[in-house]
């Protein structure tokens, strides 16, 4: 089931993510540190990695949460 999201306009897929406490910490802090959801923050440390193995074009995403 997918959502639009209303700050982008872009298609979202909702899903679980199962993370250890610890990292989900660290996560939040990080998220927290450049001013973003930690989704956000999540999505945004997905898409730069997709990006830099090359396996996702490097202007097909803008995460900004």
């Amino acid at each position: 089931m997918s959502k639009e999201d209303k700050k982008s306009g872009k298609e979202r897929q909702a899903f679980i993510l199962r993370i250890s406490p610890e990292i989900l910490k660290a996560v939040e802090k990080w998220a927290d540190d450049e001013f973003r959801s930690v989704n956000g923050q999540i999505e945004y440390l997905l898409s730069e990695a997709l990006k830099k193995s090359g396996r996702l074009k490097k202007n097909n995403t803008d995460p900004k949460a």
